[in-house]
């Protein structure tokens, strides 16, 4: 069993009820196809930071160059730094083969993640902090999205990147 790749995922996508508003995003796929070839490792950047559950939403904020990531609705709470810190110290604690990350998340999204302008405009998108600071500091990591896992021949697929590196 241990030989088995170790694979960091989304917390919500495993049905741990993790997410802002006290539900999960339990994608049976992922659960019950990618565990017969992974240990899967769940992982919630958000309540890793101490955010509690339920929670006020989080955004990721344009401030001037930077991308924040602050706690609604005032924005006054930045928890980038948290979220860096925890990304960095996760990936080192961990000897992971890839993530599977919950789409358009502003921790964990891939690409996909709404971005706003201080003043509450969205301008565009962006990846959660949690996965660009992952991307930017261990770019040989892996990183898919649960939108990538739609079908068993992806979970294969997937798997057979794995055994490749």
């Amino acid at each position: 069993m241990s030989s088995l790749p170790l694979v960091g995922v989304s917390a919500c996508l495993l049905g741990q009820s993790v997410r802002y508003d006290g539900r999960d995003k339990y994608t049976a796929l992922i659960c019950d196809e990618l565990k017969q070839y992974c240990r899967l490792l769940a992982v919630c950047p958000e309540v890793e930071i101490g955010l509690g559950v339920p929670r006020a939403k989080i955004q990721l904020t344009q401030v001037g160059t930077s991308i924040k990531v602050l706690q609604m609705p005032e924005l006054r709470r930045d928890v980038s730094a948290d979220l860096q810190n925890f990304a960095i110290e996760f990936i080192k604690q961990h000897d992971l083969s890839a993530l599977v990350l919950q789409d358009k998340s502003p921790s964990c999204g891939v690409g996909n993640t709404k971005l706003y302008s201080p003043s509450g405009e969205e301008i565009g998108l962006s990846s959660g902090l949690f996965a660009a600071t992952i991307m930017e500091v261990f770019p040989d990591i892996q990183i898919v999205q649960a939108s990538q896992l739609q079908t068993s021949e992806d979970i294969v697929q997937f798997v057979k990147k794995l055994e490749t590196k």
